[in-house]
């Protein structure tokens, strides 16, 4: 789900290229497999939606832009049809793909909300207890709002991966890289931090999924059961998760758990895998939605984050490497 000015830019794409959206340099692919959008300012991942040649999973309820049936089918091999006359809701997103954007990003140097911000090298900010060192950088950290450098986009028959790396040095001992896969059935992305200083350095940090679904406050999220879980909106009271989590308002939570979770909107079942991450974070500000994100618009997504934080800070020593990871795929209950 994302505004119509970017879904316009993708359905004059043909292949993989380089367009200015909202005032940043903006890649897409719309390849036979699907679409991709990815911002580099802070390696983002806007967009992302397999061919319909990738039926979902048994079970599950067709995803967006999926097709309704045989007349709606593709040769294959085929590009993805071109969204030109999709429906425009009122809020100025056009329904599509696995995540959300809001249609009115901040100008820079603010950052985008939605897609898959990188939090990097910490989470939240030093009101939170996951704070920068001197308790004076930026929300979540400086690799958000950075300037990425493509350093190569490898192509194989099923997909693509891309690696990036920041244009600046971002910390004075730790070197990220970011590297996004995305193939017909699932989307992969990874942020690796390597420690090329001297002492020993504790990172937080986080991949800020904003996952587009039909009603934020009708979802449900599975495989949290029985977790221990710190709600920040009661000053972090450490509570126990009571049966499947269901989504009913605002909600700000971090759950000690590596478990793999399905969101079902009722639409479609996604599943949400985690790698280097001992803390799942799920967000949604209710009504309380920030100034870049309308009440219309701030109904269509709910946040699951791979994460580290205080429930599982990573410490690295010289010449030791972090992956965080998320990976997005169908969920099949068979």
């Amino acid at each position: 789900m994302i505004p119509a000015s970017l879904r316009a830019l993708l359905d004059a794409t043909d292949g993989q290229r380089r367009v200015d959206w909202a005032g940043r340099e903006v890649w897409l692919a719309r390849e036979p497999w699907g679409e991709l959008a990815v911002s580099l300012q802070g390696a983002q991942v806007l967009h992302y939606l397999p061919a319909p040649e990738a039926a979902p999973a048994e079970g599950s309820l067709p995803f967006a832009g999926a097709p309704d049936g045989p007349e709606d089918a593709r040769a294959e091999g085929s590009l993805p049809a071109p969204a030109v006359g999709a429906t425009q809701s009122p809020e100025g997103l056009v329904p599509g793909g696995w995540l959300w954007v809001t249609p009115t990003p901040q100008a820079l140097p603010g950052a985008i909300r939605g897609g898959i911000p990188l939090c990097w090298p910490w989470f939240a900010d030093e009101r939170t207890a996951d704070e920068s060192p001197d308790r004076s950088g930026p929300m979540h950290g400086p690799a958000r709002k950075a300037d990425w450098r493509l350093e190569a986009v490898d192509e194989h028959e099923e997909g693509l991966e891309l690696h990036l790396s920041p244009v600046e040095r971002l910390h004075s001992q730790l070197v990220p890289r970011a590297v996004i896969q995305a193939n017909a059935q699932r989307l992969h992305v990874e942020l690796i931090t390597e420690h090329v200083g001297e002492t020993p350095v504790k990172i937080t940090g986080a991949l800020h999924s904003y996952l587009a679904v039909a009603e934020a406050h009708a979802c449900r999220v599975e495989g949290l059961a029985g977790a221990r879980y710190l709600d920040k909106l009661a000053d972090f009271a450490e509570r126990e998760q009571q049966g499947e989590l269901g989504v009913r308002g605002g909600l700000d939570r971090i759950y000690h758990s590596n478990a793999e979770l399905v969101l079902d909107d009722g639409r479609r079942r996604l599943r949400v895998a985690r790698q280097g991450s001992d803390s799942a974070v799920v967000w949604h500000p209710g009504d309380a939605l920030p100034d870049d994100t309308a009440a219309a618009a701030g109904r269509h997504f709910l946040c699951i984050e791979s994460a580290n934080t205080r429930l599982d800070p990573v410490w690295l020593v010289p010449g030791a490497q972090h992956l965080l990871g998320t990976t997005l795929s169908l969920a099949s209950d068979a």
